[in-house]
């Protein structure tokens, strides 16, 4: 579940920066905000609701990092880290999570570029000019 929610906060804190868990804070005020970022605001909302002092601010750290260094996986990392940390303690928590992201099952594959290749699965694919593909030797 924090995997798929990841996007969702790369989304909130890419659009929000650190004021994301302001913005958590007055989610009341800005309940119009759909889309991914606003889905991401809401999940950071409803984790930050249920921390303490301590893990409010770690919680407001791995934020600040991901939002100061959007690019590095790690800092990305380090925020679904406090995630899952906060739902392997709430069972609540998850249930209310669950009901914010949607269903899985549908696939949806965004492919772009000159020769991009976009697949749910694939065995052989090549691109360019002049490219030869060979049969495996037995």
């Amino acid at each position: 579940m924090v995997e798929q929610a990841g996007p969702y906060l790369t989304a909130a804190v890419s659009a929000y920066g650190t004021a994301v868990l302001v913005r958590a804070q007055d989610a009341a005020l800005d309940a119009a905000v759909e889309g991914t970022a606003g889905v991401g605001r809401r999940i950071l909302d409803l984790v930050w609701r249920r921390r303490d002092g301590e893990e409010r601010a770690a919680l407001e750290a791995a934020v600040q990092e991901a939002a100061e260094e959007p690019e590095d996986a790690d800092a990305a990392a380090a925020l679904r880290q406090q995630i899952k940390r906060a739902l392997r303690e709430d069972a609540e928590l998850v249930r209310e999570l669950a009901a914010l992201l949607p269903e899985r099952g549908g696939v949806t594959v965004n492919v772009s570029g000159t020769r991009a290749i976009g697949a749910r699965h694939i065995g052989i694919a090549a691109t360019g000019d002049h490219t030869t593909i060979h049969p495996p030797q037995s």
